[in-house]
């Protein structure tokens, strides 16, 4: 089968992570594979792929959002529309390549129409929503990765998703120390105990106000701990928020630098030397299409706290992460110190190992497969 999957970026945020690994384990089961991605800055993949690989001239963005994703749309519109190279399968990861897709479909130079859903966004804007909304109802196959957002598909949408699972890279993402990792904490200068990781950013959806709120109170009783925030890149402005949170940071005492660590995106190849160098992982998102960086932590042998939502507990049990209000400040703070506890931490690493096996890249590679087949 000859498959084309479309992703927004090629930076290594959750869905284009999915879409890498995806496209990997396909190729692995004997499938000809393309990613065709929007390459802002021409600096390609965020990791080399056995397979190929298409970046896309993302052109300098308006400042208006609206005006941006349609310049995306088109972008991708424009070059799929010029490649000669045909497909049995053209499947967007997003609004955007799938909206591209939808257009193109019309003008009758592709069959069909993929997409996977990983969440559904509460747009303000009006095109926005209507972008969202298009790419969804005019999908001739609509996918999800969780059961919240298949769910909510069938409620808000009357659509019967399909759901795929994700998986782990375990070659990758291990225990196992590593000769570079005592650099690599240098580097982005982690001295402190215990050692706090988040990876996504700062912005509303992860938290990230709420969990520099907790991390304040943990340091009454691990006044060396370090806060991690690594990643962060997207396509939207989040600014404002993050104004907030700089504003909140110093009106705690906290300085950036020593107290919380802000490596920005990390390289791919330091990111699982970056997990093995921290003590819990910290994941209060209060929303996920499904939270792939939980089940990295995991295979790097962290303890994990979370939020008490789906598409957390759909996964994990009480005694594989410490689930907890996203909310609260208070319950986020006594589960960050009760993770970092060696007993509490040993349990909860014990028990999560056993959910490795349930998520792996070939099971979801053979579940697209059999999908792509009702096409």
């Amino acid at each position: 089968m000859k498959i084309a999957l479309l992703t927004y970026s090629t930076q290594p945020r959750g869905s284009v992570v999915h879409t890498w690994e995806l496209a990997t384990a396909l190729h692995q089961l004997g499938h000809t594979v393309a990613i065709y991605a929007l390459d802002k800055g021409g600096q390609g993949g965020y990791r080399p792929l056995p397979c190929g690989f298409y970046g896309i001239a993302a052109a300098p963005a308006p400042a208006a959002i609206d005006d941006l994703i349609r310049q995306r749309i088109q972008e991708f519109v424009t070059y799929l529309g010029a490649v000669d190279q045909t497909y049995d399968i053209y499947h967007a990861q997003d609004c955007i390549g799938a909206n591209a897709l939808v257009q193109l479909r019309q003008q009758g130079k592709v069959p069909h129409v993929v997409r996977t859903v990983h969440h559904v966004e509460d747009y303000a804007s009006p095109y926005l929503r209507q972008c969202q909304d298009t790419s969804i109802r005019q999908a001739d196959l609509c996918l999800c990765v969780s059961d919240r957002w298949q769910q909510a598909l069938a409620q808000d949408y009357g659509l019967a998703a399909l759901r795929v699972v994700n998986g782990v890279n375990q070659d990758r993402f291990s225990p196992h120390p590593q000769a570079e990792d005592a650099c690599l904490r240098a580097t982005y200068g982690l001295t402190g105990h215990p050692i706090y990781l988040t990876v996504g950013g700062i912005e509303p959806r992860k938290n990230s106000i709420t969990l520099l709120a907790a991390f304040a109170q943990v340091r009454s009783q691990y006044p060396q701990a370090q806060l991690v925030i690594a990643g962060g890149a997207t396509l939207f402005d989040y600014q404002p928020y993050r104004d907030q949170f700089f504003q909140r940071l110093a009106s705690l005492g906290l300085t950036v630098g020593t107290d919380v660590i802000l490596p920005g995106v990390v390289p791919d190849a330091e990111l699982p030397g970056l997990y093995r160098s921290a003590d819990v992982f910290c994941f209060p998102s209060v929303k996920e299409g499904w939270g792939l960086v939980v089940l990295e932590a995991i295979a790097a042998g962290l303890p994990v706290v979370t939020a008490n939502e789906p598409p957390f507990t759909e996964f994990l049990a009480p005694d594989q992460a410490l689930l907890v209000p996203p909310e609260s400040v208070l319950a986020l703070a006594q589960a960050m110190v009760a993770a970092a506890q060696p007993t509490q931490a040993q349990a909860l690493v014990q028990h999560s190992q056993t959910l490795l096996s349930q998520y792996t890249w070939p099971t979801s590679a053979r579940q697209h497969l059999a999908a792509y087949q009702s096409l």
